[in-house]
């Protein structure tokens, strides 16, 4: 069957798969929180602009 060190091997494979994984998946959530955030500011600052620009033309 397996020896001792292919046994090794293969929870030393198993283990850097798991933690790539978790990885992977903590970077693609991290980039979605970052781009939705940055989204919502720019969003935001175009409406508070856009709301001052039409104060000013009301005055």
């Amino acid at each position: 069957m397996f020896e001792f060190s292919q046994y090794l091997g293969f929870l030393l494979f198993l283990t850097i798969l798991t933690i790539g994984f978790w990885l992977m998946f903590f970077l693609v959530s991290f980039i979605f929180y970052w781009v939705t955030g940055a989204s919502w500011e720019m969003f935001k600052e175009k409406r508070a602009k856009k709301r001052q620009e039409e104060q000013s033309i009301k005055i």
